[in-house]
């Protein structure tokens, strides 16, 4: 099984912006009744029944708590922590006197149960779990002062904390950490998954995510638009149909893989075996003539041909389904050459690595194609710094599809893929930190090429394509994160990718 898989194969699909869990919110208080306070005690008591069933030993707890409703469920995993007989201190942040409505009830019914409240002056030397109710989802600017020095002294503290909606410090929609922010292990979200928690800075923050609705009725989501999918390739491969028993090569589609310049030979033939073990019919890679008899020697299933001249390049161009381009392409004349005829075909295409960066230089737009950036071409491809699109990932994806046409599959931890506005843009939950190391996006276009060519639409391709690799490196990753390497993820694909065979998830 995936080690990923056991945070996320029991959460919702379905991914919202801060405000509109507040909007569900009221909708649940006012159009069904729900008295806000309840909500708050829900909200404290699922925390605690988590906090119990993953910290079963845990006898001393300390509970760090805002001024807003986020304090209030903390109030409530206090009061049922002391009603179990733990040891319970809740320290305040912030004017306690400023505390009001469903807050200000849950906070007298903890001290009325004999429950003490002191200032955060800094944390105790020992207490076996911290409780993180401090901002919740309403913080919107960089966190400064004494309550950064708070959220600083929480993190060298060496007892496990447990978040309460989303770690604070994260902002909810674009999951970047707002100057600091708590690192915990385990973090509830209530009513509607945050977008931010899945991308950006959010999972190096949010350990374990776990969801409780609140018991609100399922006729409260209708009132909202979703703004943002979560992915995961246990639903994705449903999609996958089984081969017809008579199925041929030509039935399969025809992947050419453009790419391998001098020096960079690997990753064009990453991108072909990937495109192959992924299902393709055929696979041709259009690469130097010095390289393309080395490397039908390391897999003869490939068809690898010398090409140098566009002329060569477009009459390969004539017999295939869909072009992968990028791959080790570099930036010489023969990149631009092999470039210029891939762009010329009619053709659908998968953009990668140095087929944007010369897409930069020579911006078009077309609707054919996906293009597979990382942070730093999708600040060149939009000509902003890096740090732009680490702000807002949400907005940097979408302003490439709008400038470039096509898919977006902006790479990162929580890929997301946006399509145009067709569907809400897709968020990935899958990957590990395994996965930074070379050649992985390589892998990537592969996949996604191979799934265009079995006839997926390109937005479906690259939704698949990336749950299929995150997967792929979550299997992999069994046997350790670091150390792991691209190849490591096609032994995995063939597997995964049949899932009617029952191996995807033993």
């Amino acid at each position: 099984m995936s080690i990923n898989k056991l945070k996320t194969d029991k959460l919702p699909h379905a991914l919202y912006r801060a405000e509109q869990v507040r909007a569900l919110d009221r909708t649940a208080i006012e159009q069904f009744g729900i008295p806000g306070i309840t909500l708050m005690e829900r909200a404290g008591a699922a925390a605690f029944r988590l906090l119990q069933s993953r910290w079963p030993e845990a006898r001393d707890i300390t509970v760090l708590c805002g001024i807003g409703n986020n304090g209030g469920d903390g109030y409530v995993v206090g009061r049922l922590a002391l009603e179990q007989g733990l040891t319970v201190r809740v320290l305040q942040l912030g004017d306690g006197s400023r505390l009001k409505g469903d807050a200000l009830t849950s906070a007298e019914a903890y001290t009325a149960a004999d429950g003490q409240v002191h200032a955060f002056q800094g944390m105790p030397q020992k207490t076996d779990l911290v409780v993180d109710a401090i901002f919740g989802t309403g913080l919107e600017r960089e966190v400064t002062g004494i309550w950064r020095e708070a959220l600083e002294t929480v993190n060298s503290h060496p007892a496990p904390v447990l978040a309460l909606d989303i770690p604070s410090g994260i902002h909810s929609d674009t999951g970047m950490a707002l100057g600091v922010a708590v690192r915990a292990a385990a973090t509830i979200s209530f009513i509607g998954l945050k977008q931010g928690l899945f991308t950006g800075d959010a999972p190096d923050y949010c350990g374990a995510i776990s969801f409780d609705a609140l018991d609100v009725p399922a006729a409260i989501y209708a009132s909202q638009i979703l703004a943002a999918r979560r992915l995961d390739w246990a639903k994705l491969k449903n999609q996958l149909q089984i081969r017809s028993r008579i199925a041929h090569k030509g039935h399969c589609g025809h992947v050419l893989v453009i790419g391998g310049n001098h020096g960079y030979s690997g990753a064009a033939r990453l991108a072909a075996e990937a495109a192959a073990r992924s299902g393709a019919g055929l696979v041709s890679v259009a690469t130097r003539e010095s390289h393309a008899a080395f490397l039908v020697m390391t897999r003869p299933e490939l068809m690898c041909r010398g090409v140098e001249s566009e002329t060569a390049l477009k009459a390969l161009i004539e017999r295939v389904s869909v072009i992968a381009i990028g791959p080790g392409l570099g930036r010489s004349n023969w990149s631009q050459r092999m470039l210029s005829a891939a762009l010329d075909s009619n053709l659908p295409l998968v953009m990668d690595a140095d087929a944007l960066n010369l897409l930069c230089d020579n911006p078009i737009k077309r609707d054919d194609w996906v293009l597979t950036p990382h942070p730093g071409e999708a600040a060149r491809l939009l000509g902003v710094p890096l740090d732009e699109i680490r702000h807002d990932r949400f907005q940097a994806a979408q302003r490439i599809q709008q400038k470039f046409g096509g898919v977006c599959v902006l790479k990162g931890a929580g890929t997301l893929i946006d399509g145009a506005g067709q569907r809400p843009v897709g968020v990935c939950s899958g990957g590990n930190p395994g996965m930074a190391s070379g050649g992985m996006g390589d892998v990537l276009t592969g996949i996604i090429a191979a799934l265009v060519a079995q006839g997926q639409d390109l937005e479906t391709a690259a939704e698949m394509g990336v749950t299929l690799h995150a997967e792929a490196a979550d299997v992999a990753a069994i046997r350790g994160e670091r150390g792991m390497l691209a190849g490591d993820l096609i032994a995995e694909i063939r597997a995964l990718i049949n899932p009617e065979l029952g191996y995807a998830d033993d």
